[in-house]
């Protein structure tokens, strides 16, 4: 038989050396990656089994990152939940909160590796699949689960195969591919598929990139998002983390349900209206479309990459003066890499607020609430009412380098005139 990536690794995972589509298997889980859930609800629902041991502290990553530091009496109990947990169950990794955003930090600290299946109280662990990795998101219950056993369920996923071409042009971001996907797909057009991007043109798009591509797969439903390996990630591991490590490709004869082809060259600007990700809309016909708030940040788009750009359309200049523009990096390292080559102090110069690493805006925590009626272009993976604030306002969702456009001009604007 022949087999795609997705049905490889959960078939190395577990007892089934054939597996098909449709059917449940109890996995063997490689790591699991826990944050502000644990104090939520995860620990009350482990309480409820009365054990006093976790499966393996040294595979479980615990990191505080969505409200950082605590904004509410209410958060910090959830914070001392979280580590009065991990402290009574001897956690190995216990991060802290002061190196940012949970997607960015695991890998940074090489804990995602080609093969592995890795879970998290977080519905867009699907980012790990940038690195030739299986990692969805899961549900209090089932962390509970695995922390008692080391195992869960899965059914195993018809795959989408999505086959890349070219390269995107100056101006035009993975952000802006992604959403052509959703867009195309539908919220609810890959409802627990694996999606497995192929091609030549995969080759084109940076770690970043891809991050960002995994990242949104969810968005769309889907279970798992997952890049074939190159060059690219051998030379990202190689400064991440160490063998062993086994690379993951599917057969040539594997069989997928759907198949797409995207001419990454063709692919241009667009937003995502609200109040949902698949709402998709050319830059062209929005344009002009007034906002109160920018935001560059949060899992999706809090990187390197994102800020380089943003920055190169705003040295020198100044943001509208009645916009906010808030600049949110994923991660301490990123914070610090950017101090290196000098962005802050671009953006600062330029008007914008620069925050400390944490999920904050995305999810209108703690940080750039918004206010009512008002209108926010945003980085971020989800603009659903509320999201970010007022149910009454409005999040649209772009690229950064739109993004940093629309600041400049405090209404929407298309990145290639500014770029």
């Amino acid at each position: 038989m022949s087999y795609t990536i997705a049905e490889k690794i959960l078939s190395d995972h577990s007892n089934h050396k054939d597996v098909v589509p449709g059917q449940f298997i109890e996995c063997e889980i490689d790591l699991i990656m826990v944050h502000e859930q644990l104090g939520g609800r995860i620990h009350r629902e482990y309480e409820k089994l009365g054990l006093d041991y976790v499966w393996d502290p040294n595979k479980i990553f615990f990191i505080l990152d969505h409200w950082v530091p605590a904004p509410t009496i209410s958060a910090a109990e959830m914070h001392q939940d979280c580590r009065n947990f991990a402290e009574k169950y001897k956690f190995i990794h216990n991060i802290g909160m002061n190196k940012g955003i949970c997607h960015q930090v695991l890998p940074e600290m090489g804990f995602s590796k080609p093969g592995m299946l890795i879970v998290g109280s977080d519905s867009h662990t699907t980012t790990y699949g940038a690195f030739n990795c299986l990692s969805t998101g899961i549900g209090a219950t089932d962390v509970s689960v695995v922390f008692a056993t080391g195992n869960l369920w899965f059914k195993v996923p018809e795959s989408f195969k999505i086959n890349l071409t070219n390269e995107l042009n100056h101006g035009v971001m993975s952000k802006d591919f992604i959403l052509t996907l959703i867009g195309q797909l539908s919220t609810k057009g890959a409802i627990y598929k694996s999606l497995e991007f192929h091609g030549e043109g995969i080759k084109q798009i940076s770690i970043d990139g891809r991050m960002t591509i995994t990242n949104m797969v969810v968005e769309a439903g889907a279970k798992f998002g997952i890049f074939l390996p190159d060059e690219k990630l051998t030379k990202w591991l190689g400064k991440r983390t160490q063998p062993p490590y086994k690379y993951v490709y599917p057969d040539k004869s594997a069989t997928y349900e759907k198949e797409f082809d995207f001419d990454l060259s063709e692919i241009t600007p667009v937003v995502a209206k609200p109040s949902n990700p698949g709402n998709l809309a050319k830059i062209e016909d929005q344009v002009g479309i007034e906002i109160d708030q920018a935001f560059i940040g949060s899992c999706t788009n809090g990187r390197m990459e994102d800020f380089r750009i943003a920055a190169k359309i705003l040295r020198g200049k100044k943001i509208d003066s009645k916009t906010r523009l808030i600049i949110i990096p994923a991660s301490t390292e990123i914070y610090k890499e950017m101090l290196s080559e000098g962005l802050i102090e671009i953006f600062l110069n330029s008007g914008a607020i620069v925050g400390h690493s944490t999920c904050g805006p995305c999810i209108g925590g703690h940080l750039g609430v918004l206010g009512p009626e008002e209108v926010c272009i945003s980085s971020s993976n989800r603009n659903f009412v509320g999201r970010m604030g007022a149910p009454s306002s409005q999040v649209y969702l772009a690229s950064p380098a739109t993004i940093a456009a629309s600041a400049l001009y405090g209404k929407i604007t298309d990145p290639r005139e500014v770029l």
